[in-house]
């Protein structure tokens, strides 16, 4: 059976069409995206809810995945600090064919179905942790031995994949399908696939965080301040949260070194 990841394009001679026509086309099945991922909310809810569970015991969020899905997860972790003010190893990303593949292709690594556990291995995985494989055919061997293994260990386990009824979802106990249907250029799994992952992986870590107690009201008041647009965004968090003059804002913020810790010791809250 032909997964529908890999079913031919509904769009036929792509490459008789106008700049104008790819655009709109390309578009128009784009914008069926979020109504999949709206489908998978509930599954998205038991991930979270897993997630947040775990973590709250300690515990970390791993990604596993292959190719674009791959990057994807490592782009979510890496997100993680600078927005939230978490340590680095509290969710971390990995891919098949280690860093090299982050920005090259390395060829058949996502074929081995033992790499996933070694490389999870590394960072002294334990029963605490959880492990999501992201995969848009949901059938890639890198993460199925991956999450095989996590689930042999203990692990809470989940997955964000594309098709459904796929090997991926079924050793996955937390599995997420985002079914979108075929690509605009058929098998390009980096478009429709890749768009409903991210929006997945964003609504996953932003929920996990949140829950986490991240985020007080709807500020990032523990980013980290790394460059002067952050520093300003930090300083106007402090005025509205507690109606002080930018002046004084922007010293708190300085002393304390973050927006959170600066509100707190302001005297002074909403």
């Amino acid at each position: 059976m032909v997964r529908v990841t890999e079913k031919e394009s509904n769009y036929q001679d792509l490459d008789k069409m106008s700049v104008n026509e790819l655009l709109t086309n390309m578009n128009s099945e784009d914008k069926t995206v979020p109504l999949a991922v709206e489908k998978a909310i509930p599954q998205l809810e038991a991930l979270v809810k897993i997630t947040v569970e775990k973590m709250k015991l300690g515990g970390r969020l791993f990604y596993i995945g292959a190719g674009t899905s791959g990057r994807l997860g490592i782009l979510d972790a890496s997100e993680c600090p600078p927005t939230f003010g978490v340590p680095f190893d509290w969710v971390i990303g990995l891919i098949a064919g280690g860093d090299t593949a982050i920005r090259k292709a390395v060829e058949f690594a996502e074929d081995n179905m033992e790499q996933a556990w070694k490389d999870l291995q590394e960072f002294g995985i334990n029963k605490d942790d959880v492990v999501v494989g992201i995969a848009a055919s949901g059938t890639t061997p890198y993460v199925i031995g991956g999450l095989n293994e996590a689930n042999s260990a203990g692990l809470a386990t989940g997955c964000i994949v594309c098709n459904s009824n796929s090997p991926i979802a079924e050793a996955a106990q937390y599995p997420v399908e985002v079914v979108v249907g075929p690509e605009f250029v058929t098998g390009s799994t980096r478009l429709k696939s890749g768009t409903a992952q991210k929006l997945a992986l964003n609504m996953l870590s932003t929920s996990v965080m949140i829950q986490l107690g991240r985020v007080k009201g709807n500020k990032m008041v523990d980013m980290q301040l790394s460059n002067i647009k952050l520093v300003a965004r930090g300083v106007r968090m402090v005025m509205d949260e507690t109606g002080l003059d930018e002046d004084t804002a922007s010293k708190l913020l300085d002393q304390y070194g973050n927006v959170r810790k600066a509100i707190e010791n302001s005297g002074i809250s909403k």
